[in-house]
């Protein structure tokens, strides 16, 4: 038997770096709940009410930043000025309760109307009496894509009223905004859809045939079939189709809600706490951004002294136990000061970066990886995407959005979208946006912009105004 050795290379983890990164990827919320939970937890570890700044540890006056971070080292104007402040400075006489819950007072909290409430609210004044309950009745079982659920006969049974009284009310509904909801099947509103069009345009004659009776066909677009069911030329069958696919939508809750209300989307989010807040330095436009990192403490955490010594004259039984205790806290301490220090560096970067996004708006925002600043601060990939996850910025004209929004490649597209379409003379389809865009130096495909439209809530043409 020979025995053989290998020399094996393993990253280890050291305990600083896991502390650090899992702090780092904490909100403000989530780290004074950290921070909590180690000062109930630990005997070792303190919170003393003098104030003192997260990165100098000078003591701090009683308002206002620490009077050396905060000054400018630099007289360059485009470069920013990063510091760390304690919560107190923003916060200060607001209970943590009502921070971290929305109050249903608040003029700046935020609901999204869900799509039976917004139809109801169009109907109802049409209808009386026993049909508002009837209507109500049949938006309660519609599904994420606007159509019905249940028979209308089931309505009929419950209501103990004749079909004809439950399909009058569904009329109505299917006329309301979207277009179409409230029917039983994407054929259904597709044909609503098309009749509502053709009070004001004129449709291709094969489109409603092709709707009625090749239904199946269209939607696994087998058209050379269609057109041998339609006994109709190719080309006037493709005319339909495309006039189809333009202009009409089988799930109208999509048309309308976008890719907020389409199955599996997330929620719409709503950001009340910043972690980060970006003015001017003396409230003046023209002088250096200041960017403050909300410190989650009014006081100072610290290894307790008194601890120290008392582990001097601990019995042998508790004192290996009060170490592991000492060295926890001092690791947690420090821990906590790296995260500022990270997170002082990637703001520093990312704020130089974007400056005219800050100053001027989402048309300014230069495309930027986390990646690219991973290398440039010489970390991690990883570090940078702990540091940008969950955390929210102020800008200086008050708007919260995400830190991730930085790094979003998307944004400034969209915002050229949206002006766009604002200024429109007639309703722009897809296709003559991506000719706009490409005019203006962005190349993207139709379906980017059909997907970058419906991010931003903007309704295809033919629902945005009605076209002829």
């Amino acid at each position: 038997m020979y025995q053989t050795t290998r020399q094996i290379t393993r990253h280890v983890t050291t305990a600083h770096l896991a502390v650090t990164m899992s702090l780092l990827s904490l909100t403000n919320g989530e780290l004074r709940e950290e921070i909590d939970r180690e000062l109930a937890s630990n005997p070792a570890l303190e919170l003393v009410e003098e104030r003192h700044c997260p990165t100098c540890r000078r003591i701090l006056p009683a308002n206002g930043p620490c009077p050396v971070c905060s000054q400018s080292p630099s007289s360059d104007l485009s470069e920013p000025l990063v510091y760390v402040s304690p919560r107190e400075d923003f916060y200060n006489g607001r209970s943590e309760d009502r921070d971290e819950d929305d109050s249903p007072d608040d003029p700046f909290s935020s609901s999204t109307e869900e799509l039976p409430a917004y139809v109801l609210r169009q109907v109802a004044p049409d209808l009386a009496g026993q049909d508002r309950r009837i209507a109500a009745f049949l938006l309660s079982h519609l599904n994420e894509d606007g159509l019905l659920t249940i028979e209308l006969v089931e309505a009929a049974f419950y209501f103990h009223v004749p079909m004809a009284r439950i399909e009058a009310v569904q009329r109505i509904i299917q006329r309301a905004d979207p277009v179409g909801v409230g029917s039983i099947t994407p054929q259904q509103a597709l044909l609503v859809q098309l009749d509502v069009l053709g009070e004001t345009c004129p449709a291709p004659e094969l489109a409603r045939r092709a709707i009625k009776d090749g239904m199946d066909l269209l939607s696994r677009r087998q058209y050379p079939d269609l057109a041998r069911v339609l006994r109709a030329p190719l080309r006037q069958v493709m005319a339909a189709v495309k006039y189809i696919s333009e202009n009409l939508n089988p799930y109208p809750g999509r048309s309308h809600w976008g890719d907020v209300r389409q199955p599996g989307a997330a929620n719409v989010q709503v950001y009340q706490r910043p972690d980060i807040i970006i003015g001017y330095q003396n409230d003046d436009p023209k002088k250096n951004l200041f960017v403050e990192i909300i410190m989650p403490l009014g006081g100072t955490l610290r290894v307790n002294p008194m601890f120290k010594q008392a582990i001097q004259q601990a019995s042998e039984e508790k004192r290996d136990d009060w170490r592991a205790d000492l060295e926890r806290a001092s690791l947690f301490v420090k821990c906590i000061q790296q995260r500022n220090h990270t997170m002082q560096r990637l703001m520093q970067r990312v704020a130089g970066l974007q400056r005219d996004f800050i100053l001027h708006g989402e048309k300014h925002l230069k495309p930027v990886t986390r990646a690219q600043l991973s290398l440039e601060l010489e970390v991690h990939e990883s570090t940078i995407s702990r540091a940008v996850a969950g955390k929210t910025v102020q800008l200086p004209n008050r708007k919260i959005v995400p830190l991730s929004e930085f790094f979003d490649r998307s944004l400034n597209v969209r915002s050229l979208l949206k002006d766009i379409i604002l200024q429109e003379n007639h309703p722009l389809s897809d296709t003559e946006l991506v000719e706009i865009l490409q005019k203006q130096g962005i190349n993207v495909a139709r379906r980017t912009v059909a997907k970058y439209r419906a991010m931003e809530g903007i309704l295809p043409a033919h629902l945005r105004r009605p076209s002829c």
